[in-house]
């Protein structure tokens, strides 16, 4: 094993190659099953054929016998010695006949021949026999050399399909190989861009089938980034053309005299005005604009600042304290918004827990809605009526903003989360922000 193959990459790869399931197993299988049904049809038909052929053999050598044994019959009867050097055949008559022999030669006309396998011990024989003036007249040809030749022909056909099967099943395995890989760059490529990266391209070479597929994931990838690019490009210029008007609005609304009307006036410009800052935010990190600004800090202070400058009820823990090498500025978009949309649209209390370089954020409402655990944050969807109002775009920028600083933001559950160590009545929903830690003491 390579030593710079992870063992968990390792295990997955041995895992594939003898995994039942996959399609070079059943293509194996396949193969396997149509040379044995080739083998079987063969060995077959060679074993009838040679069959025949025997049997056809042994009744004729078992007539000639005969025919020798009627004229020596014929011989003893009338006296005549026979001439030296001829051979004498065996013969039976009469009563020395066998019965299956007697019961032919009364249902059908003479000569009759029989395949006698009725003595093991002595093997098999070819029967001949016929009638000479009254007498039932038999001879008998020994075939057990036929019998020990077809056995072994048997023998040597099974030997030679085992043998091929042994050619054959690696050599499909070999040659499957080279079609799953190929399905599974594909299947790689089309993963990658579900997670995002839609300059992945598989590239596939080839005008079969496995080709058309690659061709066709590519040309989605193709039309799916000039979607979003396009989708981007939309989000921008709406953010950016509503800056102007939106400083007119601010401007005219701190002019209004006070009053109830003048409030809520102001009140909703100035969501407007966050709902426009966040769709700039969001271009930028569309459009890979962001930089982290990465700088050692406490991990528990830059938390602990962070949720008080938000003015919201937040119980904060602080298990381990870590100093961790990441942008300030972003930890704390991050953390701000997770505590804002819990509070928004969770249940009290909502609590932070800071253990070294992670960092979990926790309402006990009803939890994530189950399309934001399976598909993540969506921009303008809030999920499920109960979580309440917004504009879905808290999270989704918190999202880009970890990917910026290369940490991991995960959502589950609490009451599916293993590790929440909570009542099972408790509920709510659980982020969990996951950064680099350089694994230093404050």
């Amino acid at each position: 094993m390579d030593p710079a193959t992870p063992p968990g990459d390792t295990r997955r790869s041995l895992w594939r190659l003898a995994d039942p399931r996959s399609l070079r197993w059943k293509i194996a299988a396949g193969v396997a099953a149509a040379a044995c049904a080739m083998a079987l049809g063969i060995g077959v038909l060679v074993h009838r054929t040679t069959e025949t052929r025997s049997m056809n053999i042994g009744r004729a050598d078992a007539l000639r016998e005969l025919d020798a044994a009627q004229a020596e019959f014929r011989d003893a009867r009338q006296g005549r010695a026979p001439q030296d050097g001829d051979p004498r055949p065996a013969y039976r008559t009469g009563g020395e006949v066998p019965d299956r022999l007697l019961d032919l030669l009364a249902a059908g006309p003479a000569p009759v021949t029989w395949y006698d396998t009725s003595r093991p011990a002595q093997g098999p024989s070819m029967w001949a026999a016929t009638e000479v003036d009254g007498t039932p007249l038999a001879v008998s040809v020994n075939m057990v050399a036929d019998q020990y030749g077809r056995e072994a022909l048997d023998r040597h056909m099974r030997y030679a399909a085992l043998a091929t099967l042994a050619v054959v099943v690696p050599v499909t395995l070999l040659a499957a190989e080279l079609v799953v890989r190929r399905l599974r760059r594909v299947a790689g490529t089309a993963r990658r861009i579900r997670h995002g990266d839609l300059d992945a391209r598989s590239a596939g070479r080839g005008h079969d089938e496995i080709g058309e597929i690659s061709s066709a994931v590519d040309h989605m990838a193709d039309a799916l980034q000039s979607r979003l690019h396009a989708e981007q490009r939309f989000t921008a210029d709406v953010a950016h053309e509503l800056r102007t008007p939106l400083a007119g609005l601010v401007a005219s609304a701190s002019l209004l005299p006070e009053g109830e009307a003048t409030d809520l006036v102001r009140d909703r410009v100035k969501v407007l005005h966050g709902l426009v800052d966040d769709l700039l935010e969001i271009s930028r990190l569309d459009a890979g604009a962001e930089r982290a600004d990465p700088q050692p800090v406490p991990l528990d202070e830059l938390v602990e600042e962070s949720v008080r400058r938000t003015g919201l009820d937040t119980a904060i823990t602080v298990t381990a304290r870590a100093v961790v090498e990441t942008d300030p500025r972003r930890v704390d978009r991050i953390v701000t918004n997770l505590v804002v949309n819990a509070h928004r649209h969770g249940a009290p209390p909502v609590e932070v827990t800071v253990d070294g370089a992670t960092v979990v954020v926790r309402d006990h409402g009803p939890g994530f809605p189950a399309e934001l655990l399976a598909e993540g944050p969506q921009r303008f969807r809030t999920g499920a009526a109960e979580r309440g109002r917004g504009h879905g775009l808290g999270l989704t920028i918190a999202v880009g903003q970890a990917q910026v600083i290369g940490a991991r933001l995960t959502f589950a559950d609490a009451d599916a989360d293993a590790d929440a160590g909570s009542d099972a009545d408790s509920g709510g929903a659980v982020a969990t922000l996951t950064l680099p830690d350089r694994n230093d003491e404050p």
